[in-house]
């Protein structure tokens, strides 16, 4: 990306992916004035509900809610997202342009293979992004991600580190309630997991993240690598 990039660049196999697992940490972080971006990686064309341009109006708007400036989706097929070179290196070229210092992306375990396969692809284009030799489509200037962290979709795991969105959890379920034709049942809808309770399952599971660590609401992530505390951590 042009000048200092973004702080951090957020992937999901679908829109809607990103604002189920973090949606409270980038209002949260975007409120601070850090500069966000979410990619897509597909256009979650085999949704049984809605459209692929119902689908990115909403994407939008859920955008708009948590104020991130950059949105883009990259149309890989859904339910596609297998290991593929040319994929790794479309990534790694939306990683180059971005320049973000911490990427996200779902956690391994979950019940839709497209969120782990997500998550190899992105881990992958992560490393050879960092590569001076590789070579993208596009910006081909080498750049090195300095962590790469994970976030739940389906799952309920036990978090290596948890973020307090106590303050902005209504900016998440609004971003969740901006995809209508995921999680609002309707006499056409077709019956899913998304249409029967599903945004009230995510805030019950974020309610109980924080009372684990003693907020009212918070997001669990995992990581692969040790997290450095650079404070006291007993305080003033």
């Amino acid at each position: 990306m042009k000048d200092n990039g973004l702080h951090i660049l957020a992937f999901g196999a679908h829109a809607d992916d990103v604002e189920i697992g973090m949606g409270g940490t980038i209002a949260k972080l975007a409120s601070e004035g850090k500069q966000i971006g979410i990619c897509d990686l597909t256009d979650a064309d085999l949704s049984s509900n809605g459209n692929v341009a119902l689908r990115k109006e909403e994407a939008a708007h859920a955008a708009e809610i948590l104020k991130v400036p950059v949105r883009k989706s990259l149309g890989f097929p859904d339910r596609g997202l297998f290991q593929s070179e040319q994929y790794i290196r479309t990534i790694a070229g939306i990683i180059r342009e971005y320049r973000p210092r911490i990427v996200f992306a779902p956690y391994f375990e979950d019940r839709h293979p497209d969120h782990g396969n997500c998550a190899r692809l992105v881990e992958e284009a992560v490393f050879s992004a960092g590569i001076k030799k590789y070579e993208t489509d596009g910006e081909n200037q080498p750049h090195r991600v300095e962590r790469v962290y994970f976030y739940m979709i389906n799952g309920f795991h036990n978090p290596d580190f948890t973020i307090d969105i106590s303050a902005v959890i209504d900016k998440k379920l609004a971003a969740l309630r901006a995809y209508k034709s995921q999680f609002e049942k309707t006499e056409q809808t077709i019956e899913t997991p998304l249409v029967n309770g599903y945004i009230e399952t995510v805030e019950a599971r974020e309610r109980m993240f924080g009372k684990l660590v003693g907020v009212s609401y918070a997001e669990g992530f995992k990581t692969k690598v040790p997290i450095l505390l650079n404070r006291d951590l007993i305080g003033e």
